[in-house]
């Protein structure tokens, strides 16, 4: 079992025949991901050739996924074409959209975001690493020599910070793991995936990473003291983060005492969640749950 994710998943991946595109689809196609078409307005008929066999590009995602049946679409394309490009995937009636692009204009985001919803199609993204559901399939830019499959769920706002969890617990392996983006509007929230991970019975034990900025955790938090009983273990990135200054992320930004990671970890902990203070703590928390059993 997997969440949103898994070796049947058939994907198109918008943007191929980009350099980004090209380059993370050949990652995935290596992986083993059932990549099925390529969606570039303009050049469609043509093809792009990966492993020796030909995937074909459309000119729309509605083409690609009536020839090809297709449910999972991944945005490699730049941000000021992204909206239009999420558009294209929700009208087309996909029922998974990861958003990887990076910059992508607020107001932008808000649109589809709400368009998706209004579709019930899940987002993941945008500017995030996608998600891996290790030894079934892998739709973004997670490195995937660092992939396990074990009983671990991984949601996290930090794309690097999911890299070194997944390094870490290697050993120990992972359900599935999902970069959920860090701008100030995302599609998924940690909520979603805990949830998600809730009801999958192959996730023994949930890692929820965040980071300075907004409430997202502390409401994550209450989520957890009220609807999930599995054991969930945190790390907030940003404990020497100075007050006022955007830190990577266009939404981590601490103003006064709010959304500082000293206060989400007060709330997280006040749940039930254990928290670490550096990522090397929290992989060691993990592992004692884990051993607990």
């Amino acid at each position: 079992m997997a969440i949103w994710l898994d070796h049947r998943s058939k994907v198109i991946v918008q943007g191929m025949t980009g350099s980004e595109g090209r380059k993370h689809t050949q990652r995935m196609v290596m992986y083993g991901t059932r990549v099925v078409a390529g969606v570039t307005p303009g050049k469609g008929g043509t093809s792009v050739t990966f492993e020796e066999d030909p995937i074909p590009v459309y000119n729309s995602v509605k083409e690609a996924r009536h020839a090809t049946g297709a449910t999972v679409s991944v945005i490699f394309v730049p941000a000021p074409f992204t909206k239009s490009a999420v558009m294209d995937a929700i009208e087309a009636g996909v029922e998974l959209i990861v958003c990887i692009t990076e910059g992508v204009p607020v107001r932008d985001t808000a649109e589809f975001f709400a368009a998706a919803q209004a579709a019930g199609v899940r987002l993941i993204g945008p500017n995030c690493p996608g998600l891996i559901s290790p030894g079934r399939s892998n739709v973004g830019i997670i490195p995937p020599n660092i992939a396990r499959s074990g009983h671990i769920g991984l949601v996290s706002k930090s794309g690097t910070l999911t890299y070194q969890m997944m390094f870490e617990l290697g050993d120990i392996g992972f359900s599935t793991a999902v970069g959920i983006g860090g701008d100030p509007i995302i599609g998924t929230t940690h909520i979603d995936c805990l949830q998600a991970f809730q009801d999958d019975p192959d996730t023994d034990a949930i890692i929820m990473i965040g980071e300075i900025g907004g409430d997202a955790e502390e409401r994550a938090a209450d989520y957890i003291r009220d609807h999930i009983t599995k054991p969930v273990v945190g790390y907030v990135a940003g404990f020497t983060a100075p007050v006022g200054r955007t830190m990577g992320h266009a939404g981590a930004i601490v103003s006064g005492s709010s959304g500082t990671a000293a206060a989400k970890k007060v709330a997280l902990e006040a749940a039930g969640v254990l928290v670490g203070r550096t990522p090397s703590e929290t992989a060691a928390l993990v592992r004692e749950v884990m051993r607990r059993g």
